[in-house]
């Protein structure tokens, strides 16, 4: 490995990594967040992780030290989140191609809030490209 090479691996997550991924999760600013809508409690985080609800699900690491998550959804969605002060080190780059040489696909898709300017951002350093916005409305009766 050269001197300025990152050193970054992903696992597949396990029951035990609850706890750092309930700290990554209270990391996320909610006003960028399309997968929730308020912060879940631990038990209920701990459930969501249970229920498998990703094709697969990695623990981004960095000399053996847990520095952030990475999935790809049943329906080839990517997610990644990094602590704050692993973010714009390239880490996310070296990650995501990680996840993508373990898991080839023809085609992978980012679902990113619009007002999320790091993910778009980095999504589309990293060859992505905006394909549609999504509009919801809920029916509250």
């Amino acid at each position: 490995m050269k001197k300025n090479e990152l050193d970054i691996s992903i696992r597949s997550v396990k029951k035990s990594d609850s706890n750092f991924l309930y700290e990554l999760l209270k990391q996320r600013d909610p006003r960028a967040n399309i997968s929730h809508k308020r912060m879940p409690s631990f038990k209920q985080h701990e459930s969501f992780i249970q229920s498998k609800p990703y094709s697969k699900w990695y623990i981004i690491q960095s000399s053996n030290d847990d520095i952030g998550s990475i999935y790809l959804s049943k329906n080839n969605e990517i997610g990644i989140f990094l602590i704050g002060k692993n973010q714009n080190k390239g880490i996310g780059c070296k990650a995501l191609k990680l996840l993508i040489e373990k898991n080839p696909k023809i085609r992978y898709l980012a679902n990113v809030n619009p007002k999320n300017k790091k993910s778009i951002d980095f999504f589309k350093k990293n060859g992505f490209k905006l394909i549609q916005h999504t509009y919801e409305l809920e029916n509250n009766n």
